[in-house]
């Protein structure tokens, strides 16, 4: 290089993570320890800040969300990773990364670790039960409804499986149709085999009492009596995240099997590849990535190294070892 040559801008980091759940600080984690260069980019709301407990998650069973993530942040703190509070307006295949309130981070490698939000169904007084009574994983919330009175809001072909899972927690189960699902025979026949009440009709609104969900108000006017709903909500993503990328149907980002998307120095992992993927799972895929974003960016490094050893590498070796024998 010349001297009028000028060295290239380093980044700010070598890993910008955008997303501070359980995947993301995994990786944090992960990278912090492999001392790299790591920020955590995070808004602060969480999809499932509406639970009350985390569950399927050995030695921390039951514990609240919110808990849970204190325990996660402070424990990368602990290895030198920045948690910054922003909101991400837009991620750039170059690697640079803006905020909300225009600030900008750039990375050797990004990390998507952003989850999704949950569109709920316009149903009077829904919102203000999700995450109580109001529920979406059998896995994670069917255990806490066992025996109760349950109802699975059909909203697409999906939820005739949702309803089967869920009769697994109790005996009294009803599928409530209510959208335009059509039901083949073989579906009719298993849910009447498993014990399950199939109802045709709108949801227009829960019934609560004593802050406890008791029924679901159809449209006609007629009441379902019920405990705990459960129904699967559409999901989706802010699109400044995703507009340089791959997505599926659905809105989720397209990776390989190792995390990587369609940009070469963008990898994701967690809800924003699969909403299905529960906390201990998106945290064992974060370790996973961060191990291969890390071996990336110890190729870099070598290659860095290599190139400014010059053309023989070798040489600098040579001349020490040379000088130890002369002494």
């Amino acid at each position: 290089m010349t001297s009028s040559e000028s060295a290239p801008t380093a980044p700010e980091y070598d890993v910008v993570i955008v997303g501070g759940g359980m995947a993301g600080l995994t990786a944090a984690l992960v990278l912090g320890r492999a001392r790299r260069r790591v920020v955590v980019l995070d808004a602060g709301t969480p999809r499932n800040a509406p639970a009350g407990h985390v569950h399927g998650f050995p030695t921390r069973d039951g514990m609240p969300p919110a808990e849970l993530l204190a325990l996660a942040r402070a424990e990368v703190r602990g290895y030198g990773v920045d948690l910054v509070e922003a909101t991400v307006a837009a991620v750039e295949p170059s690697g640079t990364v803006r905020t909300g309130d225009g600030r900008e981070f750039r990375g050797r490698q990004l990390i998507l670790a952003t989850g999704l939000r949950d569109v709920l169904p316009d149903i009077e007084g829904l919102r203000a039960r999700w995450g109580r009574d109001v529920l979406q994983c059998p896995y994670c919330h069917g255990y806490e409804t066992a025996d109760k009175v349950l109802a699975v809001l059909g909203t697409e072909e999906t939820s005739i499986q949702q309803a089967q899972l869920v009769r697994t927690f109790s005996a009294d189960v009803v599928l409530v149709l209510h959208a335009d699902i059509s039901l083949s025979d073989e579906d009719a026949n298993g849910l009447a085999a498993m014990g399950i009440r199939v109802l045709a009709g709108k949801v227009a609104e829960l019934s609560v009492e004593n802050d406890a969900l008791a029924g679901l108000v159809l449209a006609d006017g007629r009441t379902v009596p019920c405990e705990a709903l459960f129904l699967e909500p559409a999901a989706e993503m802010d699109k400044g995240l995703t507009r340089h990328l791959e997505v599926d149907d659905d809105g989720c980002i397209v990776t390989d099997g190792l995390g990587r998307t369609s940009q070469e120095r963008i990898w994701a992992v967690g809800n924003a590849t699969d909403p299905s993927a529960q906390v201990v799972a998106a945290a064992g895929d974060a370790y996973r990535l961060a191990v291969v974003v890390n071996a990336k960016l110890l190729e870099e490094d070598l290659g860095l190294a290599v190139a400014s050893a010059g053309e023989n590498p070798m040489a600098g070796m040579v001349e020490a070892a040379a000088l130890k024998e002369a002494v």
